[in-house]
């Protein structure tokens, strides 16, 4: 069974069909990208698959259970993450209070105990803290862990918005465009990073990526969008051999 099955999705602002018809599965423990020009409707993929747009009609299963209609924090909490195009840290706070505030999902003291030091909420935020410190320590980032998030450099950034997400235990974790604003040795970098975290906390990963050297050197499986609807999907090689998205969106000769 598919980890993520998404079947006939769409969604329309008025009269613009941002997904057309889409339908995709995710195999587990694969790493699968969706690419496709600027607009073609990628991120809208995202946000309906995490709860933030409702579909205007399909149905998206996580792990055998319907998802479509689901509150954001209810399909977080089912074993799905993401990161954003545009960074969201929260940028007056410290790199490890990024991590911690994702991890206290992990939490079960009650809201009575949060507003006193009892000794379970004591224990817990403990372990919680010494959570975050791993994961910025897996991110290389744990010497800058009293740093506030806005002061990092821009890949740092990047790697600290994974790290939050990897907080919420996912099993299932969306990249979106992880490499923008990279230069070669930082995608590089990144490229060892993703495949680092896929194998450690058997992962299965989808991203959006623009880089197309990080998408046909990581991925197992690529579907191809343009105006919100697919084009082409199959593997690396079968995706630069198609002439269909050569055309519409890897680029045609210059001569063409």
């Amino acid at each position: 069974m598919a980890l993520l099955e998404i079947k006939n999705l769409s969604k329309f602002f008025g009269g613009v069909k941002a997904v057309d018809d889409f339908t995709y599965s995710l195999d587990r423990g694969h790493l699968h990208a969706i690419i496709g020009p600027n607009g073609a409707g990628k991120t809208t993929i995202f946000n309906l698959i995490t709860g933030i747009y409702k579909p205007t009609q399909g149905d998206i299963y996580f792990d055998g259970q319907r998802t479509t209609g689901l509150q954001a924090y209810q399909i977080a909490k089912k074993g799905i993450a993401r990161t954003f195009q545009n960074i969201r840290l929260f940028s007056e706070f410290s790199v490890l209070d990024n991590v911690r505030t994702a991890c206290h999902q992990r939490a079960s003291y009650s809201v009575m105990e949060g507003l006193f030091p009892t000794p379970r909420r004591l224990r817990q935020e403990k372990e919680l803290t010494n959570h975050a410190h791993e994961l910025l320590e897996l991110v290389g980032l744990a010497d800058r862990a009293t740093e506030k998030s806005k002061n990092l450099p821009y890949g740092h950034q990047r790697r600290l918005e994974i790290a939050r997400a990897l907080a919420l235990e996912p099993r299932l974790l969306l990249l979106d465009e992880p490499a923008a604003g990279m230069n070669p040795d930082e995608t590089e970098k990144l490229m060892e990073f993703i495949e680092e975290i896929k194998e450690k906390f058997d992962l299965t990963i989808l991203l959006i990526e623009h880089h197309m050297e990080v998408v046909m050197e990581l991925c197992d499986d690529i579907v191809v969008i343009d105006f919100g609807k697919t084009i082409a999907w199959g593997t690396p090689e079968e995706i630069q051999s198609n002439p269909v998205v050569i055309e519409a969106y890897l680029g045609v000769g210059e001569e063409a």
